[in-house]
């Protein structure tokens, strides 16, 4: 049967792509996922495309060109962690400033060397791309990965146990440091968690074997995240504040927020236990924490110790004016 494009939770940009999904018609099918899905045989390719553009995702005074590479590489690839994918390969477009007789080194090569640190780490390898002159800084990566059973946004069901891997915060906790000018006194490891972020492809796969009905992965911020898994799955995702492995340093309520984190968001049926997430971390080295449930409804219910609290929303591209 054919399928329409995934229902999208709120939001400008979400809007956006609404109307871009309605123009596009009949020649839109299964839009609004991590990534899309190409059934081959007795698999499924999953690919997923991801622009990372100087002054919005990246400052190259934060970072070096090996982190840059490293960090869009490691946003694409969260997408197919996201879907429970193995990657295979990596495609890369560069664009570069023209040299102002300044630059000692040749950026194009650091950034590709970042990308190609990325991807090893995650299995796989730069197959190929374009270079071009570019008036700022953008890498635009595009990767593939094979799935057995990939896991959509939209498999969840009232009941299902929302389930989050990781510690939430600490991406948000660098950046507001950084953008306090504080860069340089930042913990090596905190700094890392925002420079060289993890892609979670080992835990992906983990939970798609162990029957994880939806997962997303948490860039734009948990509750902006489990309102887009809410909205595909037609639940609502009630999520406990108290519940949330927080950063050092980080309250629950900025963990919420905190975008680029690369964790995982699960929702993972009634009788996935305790006993499973400790074999979770012996498989994976992570922890993964229960933060809730799915019920019957719609969007996103926050409570903090039993008490409802009022939306919150993570970062959004085209924010209503």
């Amino acid at each position: 049967m054919r399928r329409g494009p995934l229902a999208l939770g709120p939001g400008g940009e979400f809007d956006r792509l609404r109307a871009i999904f309605a123009r596009l018609g009949a020649a839109a099918r299964d839009l609004g996922d991590d990534a899309a899905l190409v059934r081959l045989g007795g698999t499924t390719l999953a690919v997923s495309i991801d622009l990372s553009l100087e002054g919005v995702h990246f400052r190259t005074a934060w970072l070096s060109f090996e982190d840059i590479g490293w960090r869009a590489t490691a946003a694409a690839l969260s997408d197919l962690a996201a879907e429970g994918a193995r990657p295979i390969g990596v495609l890369v477009s560069l664009g570069i400033p023209s040299d102002d007789g300044r630059r000692r080194k040749d950026d194009a090569v650091d950034i590709m060397a970042g990308v190609g640190a990325a991807a090893r780490s995650a299995g796989t390898r730069v197959l190929g791309g374009d270079l071009v002159r570019s008036p700022r800084y953008l890498v635009d990566v595009c990767v593939f990965g094979l799935a057995a059973r990939p896991v959509r946004r939209s498999g969840a069901r009232p009941g299902d146990g929302l389930w989050v891997t990781g510690r939430l915060g600490g991406a948000g906790l660098a950046l507001a440091a950084l953008q306090r000018g504080g860069g340089p006194r930042l913990p090596r490891p905190l700094f890392r968690r925002f420079a060289r972020p993890a892609p979670r492809i080992a835990a992906g796969r983990w939970l798609a074997r162990r029957g994880a009905r939806a997962l997303i992965d948490i860039s734009d911020g948990l509750a902006g995240d489990a309102g887009q898994l809410a909205a595909a799955s037609g639940v609502r995702a009630e999520i406990a504040l108290e519940w949330l492995p927080c950063w050092p340093g980080v309250t629950p309520r900025a963990a919420a927020l905190s975008g680029e984190e690369y964790e995982l968001l699960a929702a993972l049926p009634p009788r996935f236990a305790e006993r499973d997430a400790r074999a979770f971390r012996r498989a994976t080295g992570l922890t993964l924490t229960r933060i809730g449930r799915c019920a019957a409804g719609r969007g996103v219910r926050l409570t903090d110790e039993g008490r409802l609290i009022p939306p919150l929303r993570g970062f959004d591209h085209f924010p209503p004016r």
